[in-house]
């Protein structure tokens, strides 16, 4: 697999998702943005763990 965004990039990307208004559940992000949700799971254990993260900061 090729793995193209580093975690905050990820991190980034799902903060922007939750400003802009767009939903972030793990089903709509993995059909609008596979890249995206192939990464947070590459660098967290778990989409709850992406989310929970990109809150933290």
């Amino acid at each position: 697999m090729d793995f193209t965004l580093g975690a905050d990039e990820v991190v980034r990307r799902i903060k922007h998702l939750q400003t802009s208004g767009s939903s972030i559940s793990k089903k709509q992000v993995k059909q609008n943005d596979p890249e995206l949700m192939r990464n947070a799971l590459f660098y967290f254990p778990s989409w709850e763990h992406a989310l929970k993260n990109a809150d933290q900061h």
